[in-house]
């Protein structure tokens, strides 16, 4: 055949041809004793979180695919199957080697990943109102108390996502979803205010009367460019007064 053929994941081919793109390649720097994520699922608390780092991970290897249900065995051409088979081990010992040795021990004795993956999800993708109660309260009496502005807004942006992942509504592209989306941050720009040092009172104040008012990445950027001035005169007048000495 003119110009060739390229064979989907999974199908026919020549054994000797390396397609990186099919989820049957195993790179050779992935064994079953590589660690893909440094999170480890300890249970409901970290679910979201783990998931997250793990499907980011299998996502950049190829790999979501073995979790997900779009890619199972029985789609795999009988030829092929036993590489299915060793990619599927791969993907199990990377997954049970990101969880807890007390989950661990429920999950050992399953060998197909998406059979552990649904597992985990029914048992730990659990919520109620005490979880998102929890998290509203942290975030609302989150202070920054003297740690540097990176920290205390990357913080503060951690529970806002965990918020909004117990609390995300359907997207849709109405009016109301964008104003609703407009409310949201607003109120993450009033917490991230509340929340900082007494010092920064002057830009706090530069900001609310900013119209319109600015999100909340903007006013994250003014007093951290304070924040630097402040340090930056800080140590001159340290290194003004040794001169002195």
């Amino acid at each position: 055949m003119v110009g060739g053929s390229t064979d989907p994941p999974g199908g026919c081919g020549k054994d000797d041809q390396i397609n990186v793109d099919d989820p049957l390649y195993i790179h050779p720097s992935d064994n079953v004793v590589t660690s893909i994520i440094t999170t480890k699922l300890t249970g409901n608390e970290n679910f979201r979180l783990w998931r997250s780092s793990i499907s980011r991970a299998l996502k950049a290897r190829n790999k979501l695919c073995f979790v997900n249900g779009t890619f199972s065995k029985s789609k795999v051409d009988v030829s092929k199957q036993s590489k299915w088979d060793r990619a599927n081990v791969v993907v199990c010992s990377w997954l049970l080697s990101s969880i807890y040795d007390s989950i661990y021990q429920s999950q050992a004795y399953s060998e197909v990943i998406e059979e552990i993956w649904e597992n985990l999800f029914e048992t730990y993708n659990k919520s109620d109102g005490s979880d998102v109660f929890n998290i509203h309260q942290q975030i609302n009496s989150l202070k920054q108390n003297g740690v540097s502005m990176s920290d205390y807004f990357n913080k503060l942006d951690s529970l806002w996502k965990e918020f909004d992942g117990l609390t995300s509504l359907t997207k849709c592209t109405c009016d109301a979803f964008v104003k609703l989306k407009d409310h949201s941050n607003l109120m993450k720009l009033m917490q991230f205010l509340s929340g900082i040092d007494d010092s920064y009172n002057k830009f706090k104040s530069h900001i609310l009367l900013m119209d319109p008012l600015p999100n909340v990445k903007t006013a994250f950027s003014i007093v951290s460019r304070e924040e630097s001035l402040q340090r930056n005169r800080s140590f001159s007048s340290f290194q003004s007064s040794q001169s002195m000495t």
